[in-house]
């Protein structure tokens, strides 16, 4: 526990040396993971909300912290860039048919994999439609979705 609060420490005292914006990105997904694992602990919520809150703040900051760094020639894509950086429901997805819950209790494992390959899709859209090299995020992606098989 006091390494991983420590970890925690460090990340934000390095954010900080990039700049407010990167640190403000970092304190807001971790406070959004934080209120969705509470939300998950308490049961009876919506999948796709924990999976925002949890996975999808975390995965998104990885990528705004990126897009606000210091020197960073991705300027261009700030303004859409949030709303297409996100792939953690894919990610959640995937991880439920490999646990063999979540939308797999809820949808069957052969709707999960459906919706994993569309999230994959959408995914792969996204980040096509950023005026960005998006190579290793599309690699990442192509990964996620091949862990379903």
């Amino acid at each position: 526990m006091l390494a991983g609060d420590a970890l925690v420490a460090e990340a934000f005292r390095l954010s900080l040396d990039a700049g407010v914006e990167v640190a403000r990105e970092l304190v807001d997904a971790t406070l959004a993971m934080i209120g969705g694992q509470q939300r998950d602990l308490e049961g009876g919520h919506d999948l796709a909300e924990l999976h925002r809150l949890k996975t999808g703040a975390l995965f998104t900051a990885s990528v705004m912290c990126g897009v606000w760094a210091p020197g960073s020639r991705s300027t261009a894509i700030r303004p859409g860039a949030r709303s297409r950086a996100s792939s953690a429901c894919l990610f959640q997805v995937v991880d439920d048919i490999l646990d063999g819950d979540g939308y797999v209790v809820t949808v069957g494992e052969a709707g999960a994999r459906t919706l994993a390959t569309r999230r994959a899709d959408r995914a792969a859209e996204r980040l096509d439609a950023l005026d960005a090299d998006t190579s290793v995020l599309s690699e990442i992606v192509a990964g996620l979705a091949a862990r379903t098989a």
